[in-house]
């Protein structure tokens, strides 16, 4: 009796044993689109923050998976009676990943680089409210404004405004060197980014102790490294017709939430016959949302009629101002001069969102006699002819920037758009700290857009993670784009 209770116990100490070995310390998380470099604050691809925001680099504030800022690298600020001077107390102890300490001078250093005329920052204009940034002592910054910007906290939070080094700065593309909880290790292009713990950080030390970050653009192969187990997550599965099975499957999670980005039919409002509100017009009630939704996304994704998230509590539903209707579009163009239709070009990026939906808007736009030119680019193709040369008709792309409708107000932003009273709308925003009144604003920015008819507005893009049943912490929605490696654990 004595020899088989020594027995068990010896058995149960052993499976103890190989329970604690087998224990996983990392993760490896897919995603589909690999970035074009690591810089978060050198360029507009949102695969770049996927990768690095909140694991290398850090900012002042963050944004929760919720939506919320909150603070981070300034762990507080005094904002002034008048709204033009943020007083930042930045957190203590803090290193950059070679060994170097992070203080005041790194912040005026990366915010001065972020404004400066020669700035390479994709979203410059969220710094152009700052006249000046001074250091009062290590720990203190002190940011003088032009004018009051209610947004200011919230732009501090996006991946644009992390802070970075000097002596790293201009190699930040290839060998990328934060505050994060992990560390940059290794990039191999095509394939993988690996991240490290850093044994040095300065918040909670983080409990898994490193991640590889996979590019799998394929949604065939996503689906089968998935059902391998090959890869433990996927941030956003490129292939939602596969959701049904991982449901049905006790291996894995599936967490469908929502996301920043609004799926849009892109309108180069500076090329004929586009500049015509009316062919713009005639090409919104030419797009069957729900058939678009339906047939490229099996279902998820909420139809909108301007460009603002419907989880938004500023949002309002102007989708009946666009609904789908054939023959309108075709009265519309004739009005325009254009009975006989006309042809241009789409250009899809990878997104299946895109591939798959852009053969839909196309078929649809045949319908009322508008040929479109589908053109099949990567990523780097679209950023170079369509994000930077505007030599497009019409594109789809998600745009998944949090709250972003103020790309409205700029000029020569791709889809050229230039309504000096929109423009006007959103300088009255951003002096805005009322609540009530900014929300009021952007109400009539929204109008503002759907009665110009910018753009095609399609769907709300969902987030469609699909994760190992055992690994906890993964985002539902995506207020930012992230994989916050730091946030996961596996439960035991």
């Amino acid at each position: 009796m004595k020899l088989k209770t020594h027995f068990a116990a010896a058995a149960s100490a052993l499976a103890l044993l190989a329970s604690a070995a087998m224990a996983k310390d990392t993760v490896t998380y897919a995603t589909q689109l690999e970035p074009p470099h690591l810089d978060p604050t050198g360029g507009a691809a949102q695969a770049i923050d996927t990768v690095v925001y909140l694991n290398i680099f850090e900012g002042l504030t963050r944004f929760t998976p919720d939506g919320a800022v909150v603070p981070l690298l300034a762990k507080s600020w005094e904002i002034s009676e008048d709204g033009l001077t943020y007083t930042f107390t930045l957190q203590e102890g803090v290193t950059f990943h070679d060994g170097t300490t992070m203080d005041a001078e790194d912040v005026k250093f990366s915010l001065d680089r972020a404004r400066a005329e020669d700035s390479t920052n994709a979203q410059k204009v969220l710094f152009s409210a700052i006249s000046d940034v001074s250091v009062t002592d290590p720990q203190t910054v002190v940011v003088t404004l032009s004018e009051p910007n209610g947004s200011f906290l919230f732009n501090l939070a996006w991946g644009d405004a992390v802070i970075v080094a000097e002596e790293s700065a201009e190699t930040l593309k290839t060998a990328p060197v934060g505050t994060g909880p992990y560390r940059f290790n290794e990039w191999v292009q095509g394939d993988r980014v690996e991240l490290v713990r850093n044994p040095n950080y300065w918040g909670d030390v983080p409990e898994l102790t490193g991640a590889t970050i996979k590019f799998i653009s394929d949604p065939t192969a996503a689906f089968a490294a998935m059902m391998a187990e090959d890869i433990d997550a996927f941030d956003n599965f490129p292939a939602p017709e596969n959701m049904i099975q991982f449901e049905a499957d006790p291996r894995f999670q599936v967490i469908i939430g929502s996301t920043e980005g609004e799926t849009i039919l892109s309108t180069n409002n500076a090329q004929a016959p586009f500049d015509n509100v009316k062919v713009r017009e005639a090409l919104a009630h030419a797009i069957d949302r729900q058939a678009i939704i339906d047939g490229a996304m099996f279902g998820y994704g909420t139809p909108i009629g301007t460009h603002f998230a419907p989880h938004n509590p500023a949002y309002v539903d102007l989708t009946g101002q666009s609904n789908y209707d054939p023959d309108k579009a075709r009265a519309l163009l004739a009005e325009a001069g254009l009975a006989d239709g006309f042809t241009t070009t789409l250009h899809l990026p990878p997104p299946a969102y895109a591939r798959r939906g852009g053969e839909i808007v196309a078929a649809q736009l045949a319908q009322v006699g508008i040929t479109a030119e589908i053109i099949n680019v990567e990523w780097a193709q679209w950023l170079e002819t369509v994000f930077k040369g505007k030599t497009f008709g019409l594109t789809i792309v998600s745009h998944t920037e949090p709250m972003d409708i103020g790309i409205y107000g700029r000029p020569d932003y791709y889809f050229q758009y230039d309504n000096p009273e929109f423009q006007d709308v959103m300088t009255r925003l951003n002096a805005t700290t009322d609540p009530d009144q900014r929300t009021a604003l952007l109400q009539h920015a929204q109008r503002m857009i759907a009665d110009d008819y910018v753009n095609g507005y399609l769907f709300q893009l969902a987030k469609l993670g699909v994760a190992k049943a055992g690994l906890q912490g993964v985002w539902a929605n995506a207020p930012a784009a992230a994989i916050e490696i730091g946030a996961l654990s596996w439960a035991e």
